[in-house]
C-alpha cells in the first residue's frame, strides 16, 4: 500500500474496517450457525421469545429452522422502532431504547404471560442481544414505568456503568435477573445470545433475564448512592429496593436455584468477534494491525485524549517502527465507554470519544495523516441519528471554519452539532445488531 497524500482515502478504509465489524455481528447468520435441529427435537412445542435490537433478524433465521407444527403459538420479537420488520409466524413489536416507554412495557407483559403459560414438556426458546434491558420492561411491585424511567434516566445522566445500571435493572423488573426463567419454569429455557457486554458476562446482556443474578438490593442502593443521587431517586423505587434489602420482597434468583436446573445458554456472537474481524479486514487493506485494547472503557473524552497522548508520547507502536518504510498502521479497539452530562448538547459516548481525539490531536500535536473512528454497532449513539464519530488532521480547521469553538461543545456535550458542522458524522442507519462499540485509528507517517 502505497503513502496516501491525504486523509480521504484513509476515511474510506476506516468505514470499511467499521463495517467489517459490523458485518461480524450478523444476528441472523449467528442464529443460523448455532440453532440446530438437535436443540429442539426433545421438546413437544417451541416457545420463541426474542427481544432486543438484533430481535427480528435472530427471530427470521430461528422460525426459518424451527419446523411450522412445533411452534406453539406466534413467535414475539420486541425490538427497537427503526429495526422492526415482517416476519412469517412472528409478531414483530416496536419499542422505545435507550429510554423504555409503553409499547415495551406491553410487549414484556405479552413475553410474560407466553412465558407462564409454557409446559413441562415444551421449550421457551429466547433470542437476546443488546438494548434487550430497555425495550421489555416491566416494573416490580407497585413502581410505574415513569418512575422506572426516572430513575434509569438519572443513572444514565451520573455517567454509571452498563453493569451498574443493569444491577439496578434487574431490582426493579419482574423479568430481569433471572426473572424470566423463573417465569418458565418447570418448562426448559434455552437462550441464544448476542452480547454487547465486554466479557460476555451473561448475567450483564439485557440485564440476564435468563440467568442467575448474584447482586442484591443492598448493592442497588448503593449504586445510587455511590453516584450521589439517591434523594433523587423516585419515592416508590427507594421503598421497594429499602423493602427488597429488609427481606420484604424475595431477592432475584441466585445462583444455584433449581429454576436453573432445565436452563441453557449459548453465546452466539460479540464484540470480541468483531474485533477479530475488524482486524483482519484492516490485514487485507494493506494495515499493519494492533489491538489496543479489547475491553476499552472510561469516561469517553479521556480515554480519545489518552489515546492521542500514548500515540505522541511513542508508546504504542510507531509507524516509523514498522518493518515496511511508510507502511501505515491500524491501531483497533473494542468496547463500551461513558458520558457524564454536566452540558445540554446532543451526542453520544463515540461522538464525544471522536471530537476529544480531534481536540487533543490538535493540542498534542499527533503528525502525519491520521483517520479516527469510534463508533457503536446497532447504528445509534445516543439519542442521535449518527453512529459516531470520524475525524482526521483536518477536522479541527473545517470546525473553526463553520464557525463552531469545539472545546466549548465537548464542555457542553454538544458533539453531535461539532461533528455535524465538519462533516465528521458516521451515519449508517439502524444496523440490525449490537455488539458494544469499536475504534478504528489509522496513521500514515509522513513522508
Amino acid at each position: 500500500m502505497s503513502p496516501l497524500p491525504d486523509p480521504a482515502l484513509m476515511r474510506q478504509d476506516a468505514a470499511s474496517i467499521f463495517q467489517a465489524g459490523i458485518s461480524a455481528a450478523d444476528p441472523y447468520q449467528a442464529v443460523k450457525r448455532y440453532l440446530v435441529p438437535e436443540l429442539l427435537s426433545d421438546y413437544s412445542k417451541v416457545h420463541l421469545i426474542a427481544f432486543g435490537k438484533a430481535a427480528c433478524a435472530m427471530a427470521q433465521a430461528a422460525q426459518e429452522i424451527i419446523p411450522a407444527g412445533k411452534l406453539a403459538g406466534k413467535g414475539i420479537a420486541v425490538t427497537n422502532y427503526e429495526n422492526v420488520t415482517r416476519i412469517d409466524n412472528v409478531d414483530a413489536i416496536g419499542a422505545a431504547h435507550p429510554l423504555p416507554d409503553a409499547a415495551g412495557l406491553k410487549a414484556a407483559q405479552i413475553i410474560a404471560d407466553r412465558v407462564r403459560n409454557a409446559k413441562e414438556n415444551e421449550l421457551v426458546l429466547v433470542l437476546v442481544s443488546g438494548g434487550g434491558s430497555a425495550l421489555i420492561p416491566y416494573p416490580a411491585g407497585q413502581i410505574t414505568l415513569q418512575e422506572k424511567i426516572a430513575a434509569t434516566d438519572l443513572l444514565l445522566a451520573s455517567g454509571a456503568t452498563i453493569n451498574q445500571i443493569n444491577c439496578v435493572r434487574k431490582h426493579l423488573s419482574q423479568l430481569k435477573g433471572g426473572g424470566l426463567a423463573r417465569l418458565a419454569a418447570p418448562a426448559h429455557l434455552h437462550a441464544l445470545i448476542l452480547s454487547d457486554v465486554l466479557g460476555d458476562d451473561l448475567s450483564s446482556i439485557a440485564s440476564g433475564p435468563t440467568v442467575a443474578n448474584d447482586t442484591s438490593y443492598a448493592d442497588a442502593i448503593e449504586v445510587f448512592k455511590a453516584k450521589g443521587i439517591w434523594e433523587q431517586v423516585p419515592i416508590n423505587v427507594r421503598q421497594h429496593l429499602e423493602q427488597g434489602k429488609l427481606g420484604n420482597i424475595a431477592e432475584t434468583p441466585k445462583p444455584g436455584d433449581d429454576i436453573f436446573k432445565n436452563t441453557g445458554h449459548t453465546l452466539i456472537g460479540s464484540n470480541a468477534i468483531s474485533v477479530n474481524a475488524m482486524l483482519q479486514a484492516a490485514q487485507n487493506l494493506g494495515y499493519e494491525t494492533e489491538l489496543y485494547s479489547n475491553c476499552l472503557c472510561g469516561e469517553a473524552r479521556a480515554v480519545g485524549a489518552t489515546l492521542v497522548a500514548q500515540c505522541v508520547e511513542g508508546r504504542l507502536k510507531s509507524p516509523l517502527q514498522s518493518p515496511l518504510q511508510n507502511q501505515p498502521i491500524a491501531l483497533l479497539a473494542g468496547g463500551e465507554t461513558t458520558v457524564t452530562l454536566k452540558g445540554n448538547g446532543r451526542g453520544g459516548r463515540n461522538q464525544e470519544m471522536a471530537l476529544a481525539f480531534a481536540i487533543a490531536a490538535e493540542q498534542q500535536g499527533l503528525t502525519g495523516n491520521w483517520v479516527f473512528l469510534s463508533g457503536g454497532t446497532d447504528g445509534r449513539d445516543g439519542p442521535t441519528d449518527a453512529a459516531g464519530g470520524i475525524v482526521d488532521k483536518n477536522t479541527i480547521k473545517r470546525m473553526v471554519q463553520a464557525g463552531v469553538n469545539p472545546a466549548e461543545l465537548l464542555e457542553n456535550n454538544d458533539s453531535y452539532t461539532a461533528l455535524k458542522s465538519s462533516d465528521d458524522l458516521v451515519i449508517t442507519g439502524a444496523t440490525g445488531t449490537n455488539v458494544a462499540d469499536l475504534q478504528i485509528l489509522l496513521i500514515q507517517p509522513a513522508p
